[in-house]
């Protein structure tokens, strides 16, 4: 959970978490994003399996996981979350091969007028901010759901966020990353699109 800061990116895209074209446009930006001859993709689903408001990344990462073994890996999900005790022992114990892209996935804390939106972004996530956490930046490019309005009774309505909006976020999400995947490596399009749908 990290709270979305007012930033020059190269690339950003926002995108209502429940437009019916949203996969679409997650996979198109993924492709202005990933660099050509990029060998394999790796997706960080950082966030909690106990506080639904910081669930999105691990869902995320339970509906992609082993998708595409070849080309796919897939760090956080439901069972074994990338949170803020496993984050860095975990991430530390990575060794990203040659010509890899790292796209994190987070809930994250936004102005009024952007919650319930998807920001696709080129560039990296820090963890944690919007609960004043220190982690290390993650991330070649960054998908985040804006869960909620960044203000004091956050603690609060995390815990109580509508599962719903997560769930709507998490699949749209991973249809996109998943539809990025297909095209980028050429799967054939019968291929499924997710895990568990």
């Amino acid at each position: 959970m990290n709270s979305l800061d007012v930033r020059r990116t190269l690339f950003e895209r926002m995108i209502p978490f429940n437009h019916k074209l949203a996969p679409l446009f997650i996979r198109d930006s993924l492709h202005s994003i990933i660099p050509e001859g990029t060998e394999h993709i790796f997706v960080m689903g950082i966030g909690s399996n106990v506080i639904n408001g910081d669930s999105l990344g691990p869902f995320v990462g339970t509906l992609l996981h082993n998708l595409y073994p070849k080309h796919l890996t897939i760090f956080g999900n439901l069972q074994s979350p990338l949170d803020a005790q496993t984050l860095i022992p975990q991430v530390s114990g990575i060794t990203l091969p040659k010509n890899s892209f790292v796209i994190a996935i987070d809930s994250v804390l936004g102005s009024e007028r952007i919650v319930n939106s998807i920001v696709v972004r080129d560039g990296s996530i820090l963890p944690g901010s919007g609960l004043g956490k220190n982690l290390p930046q993650i991330g070649d490019c960054s998908i985040m759901g804006v869960v909620l309005e960044n203000n004091p009774t956050l603690e609060c309505s995390l815990l109580s966020t509508n599962l719903h909006l997560i769930y709507t976020m998490a699949t749209n999400i991973a249809k996109g990353i998943s539809l990025a995947v297909r095209q980028y490596y050429k799967y054939p399009s019968i291929h499924p699109l997710l895990q568990h749908s």
